[in-house]
């Protein structure tokens, strides 16, 4: 996977951004607060410049951002039916994703995506194995502001019909060679062909990259 300059630049920035959030969170030293102010507001700047979002924007953004920062988690429910894979057109886009999103604080993975999958596909589905833990950076997502983890649970249908919620447009089911256009900030083709080796090979071990 090629990695752009700016790529590289906006980790380094969110690395930066994550020391000074430490930082404000463990020290005394009034002295050492201010430093870590003032790299705190270095790094706002710099990724309002990597970003072309407004510097305002970002602050809001990060707002509740507050202690050690860890990534972010992102859940998606994995469902299979004659050998295609369920999608959902997302409203916001236009494209097409698995039915996911981010983790409820107070929820475990697997009621995180049981509720998803209902909301934006219209199924109730029962968790059956988790499959694969990405890391987003190491795929062909757009760089984003928060490191994030992707979680991909296999999940089988219990019962309801395939229908869009308040965030989806449309559901179906595709095949691999056969996949509508892709919401790239959610999945890229290489993580659904991961998938659907699965499919493939039951016993295939899950995958934490």
């Amino acid at each position: 996977m090629e990695i752009t300059i700016e790529t590289k630049l906006l980790e380094h920035v969110k690395k930066i951004q994550s020391i000074a959030h430490a930082g404000l969170t463990y020290t005394e030293n009034k002295f050492d607060i201010e430093r870590y102010e003032e790299l705190k507001k270095i790094s706002m700047n710099l990724l309002s410049e990597l970003t072309s979002i407004e510097i305002k924007s970002i602050e809001n953004i990060f707002i509740n951002e507050t202690g050690y920062q860890t990534p972010k988690v992102d859940i998606r429910g994995v469902i299979f039916k004659d050998e295609k894979l369920l999608m959902v057109k997302e409203k916001v886009d236009g494209k097409w994703s698995l039915p996911g999103g981010w983790a409820d604080i107070g929820l475990t993975p697997k009621e995180v995506v049981t509720k998803e999958v209902l909301e934006e596909a219209g199924l109730t589905v029962k968790p059956v194995k988790l499959l694969a833990v990405f890391d987003k950076r190491n795929y062909k997502h757009p760089p984003s502001l928060f490191h994030t983890y992707k979680m991909f649970i296999l999940c089988k249908a219990v019962e309801g019909n395939i229908s869009p919620g308040i965030e989806t447009t449309e559901v179906n089911y595709f095949g691999l060679d056969e996949m509508p256009e892709l919401s790239p900030t959610r999945i890229t083709i290489e993580q659904i062909r991961i998938l659907f080796d699965f499919l493939n090979d039951h016993d295939k071990e899950t995958i934490f990259d």
